[in-house]
């Protein structure tokens, strides 16, 4: 019976990492991040085996942990913008992992706050 409750008690210590290590995975920054955990899930990625702790990026910008042997954590790494003017959208480079704020009339600028356009909600109208 002993064997048994080692393995409870390694069973216990292993959920406590993983609510430790998902808190603090969550508190990235810019934490709208969604995070994902999949029990069983080996801790392989492209062939390459990894061992608990290990994290890697995956080609879909998650950033993934080995929990071994209850599962594999993931994190999304991009930080979604939520607040930006009408004027402006949300471009995505997956090659980067990065989301960038450009204006709609030339996605080639950024999106910055200007004399012209005042952020807010005030109902700024679009640039001609």
């Amino acid at each position: 019976s002993s064997t048994l409750t080692m393995a409870m008690r390694a069973q216990k210590m292993g959920c406590v990492c993983l609510c430790l290590l998902l808190s603090l995975l969550l508190q990235l920054p810019g934490s709208q991040a969604k995070c994902y955990f999949q029990a069983k899930a080996p801790c392989e990625y492209e062939g390459k085996q990894f061992s608990l702790g290990e994290s890697w990026l995956s080609t879909n910008c998650l950033l993934c942990t080995c929990l071994h042997p209850i599962g594999v954590g993931c994190c999304e790494t991009t930080q979604h913008p939520i607040d930006f003017p009408d004027w402006c959208e949300a471009h995505y480079d997956s090659q980067t992992c990065q989301i960038s704020v450009v204006q709609k009339a030339n996605p080639s600028l950024p999106c910055v706050k200007s004399l012209e356009h005042e952020w807010g909600s005030s109902g700024t109208p679009e640039p001609l």
